[in-house]
């Protein structure tokens, strides 16, 4: 890897979404979804190129006429219910260096539906990765509700999820007792290209690095109401850490 890693940016925003129709263009805090994430990546001070992966024409202009470049039009098969990101993100660094012959060391998946997620994120990101030796890097939030207190449903009863120590009753346990457990939050993916190459996966489960964000950054939109919430949050700003 070079001593300043290349950096592609790439951020994902597929038509046919179904939770919010439309969902990468309707507008949050008085601009596209789409947007926040194309702001936060040009206001990174170490990626070296960012584009949009989309196979719809209207997020395509909507993205460009927000800064963005988008270099193609992703083939249908890869903007299917079924694709994966780590086939979006493959053919993203082909096409990049087939049709303009760059190369990166790495690449950063970025989903629009993480709008609060910012440029010191991401450089954030990048850092900790060089810095790591891992494969592969995301981004965290911690999680709220405990695991603990999760249950399957065998014969009407509720059954543990999970094993207790003998005696124990995981209804008597306060949440600080609990071992604190994190969960991805949507907003950072980062991984060396060579490994994405190679494996076809963004996160290596054997070696993958982190960093946790705050739940005001880590908001991800998937329903109608979670955009009312980004729109609560963005009115309440000072309060809710924006």
């Amino acid at each position: 890897m070079s001593p300043v890693p290349r950096v592609l940016a790439v951020i994902t925003a597929r038509g046919g979404s179904k939770g919010v129709p439309r969902k990468n263009v309707v507008p949050l805090g008085g601009k596209p979804l789409i947007a926040w994430t194309i702001d936060a990546a040009h206001q990174s001070e170490h990626l070296t190129r960012v584009i949009v992966s989309t196979d719809d024409e209207e997020i395509a202009d909507v993205a460009r006429r927000h800064g963005a470049d988008v270099p193609f039009m992703r083939p249908p098969e890869l903007a299917a219910d079924t694709s994966h990101h780590p086939d979006v993100m493959v053919h993203a660094v082909e096409f990049m260096a087939n049709e303009f012959g760059e190369s990166f060391d790495m690449v950063m998946c970025l989903q629009p539906t993480v709008p609060f997620r910012t440029a010191d994120h991401i450089d954030e990101g990048i850092v900790r990765f060089k810095h790591s030796g891992a494969q592969s890097l995301i981004s965290l939030k911690k999680q709220d509700y405990p695991p603990w207190w999760m249950f399957r449903i065998e014969d009407e009863r509720i059954a543990a999820a999970f094993e207790y120590e003998p005696g124990v009753n995981v209804f008597n346990l306060e949440r600080q007792q609990l071992p604190r457990v994190y969960r991805p939050n949507g907003a950072i993916y980062l991984t060396t290209t060579a490994a994405l190459i190679k494996w076809h996966r963004l996160v290596d489960p054997d070696d993958c690095a982190c960093f946790v964000m705050d739940e005001g950054a880590s908001v991800d939109i998937d329903t109608f109401a979670d955009f009312a919430m980004a729109e609560a949050m963005l009115k309440m700003a000072p309060l809710s850490g924006l």
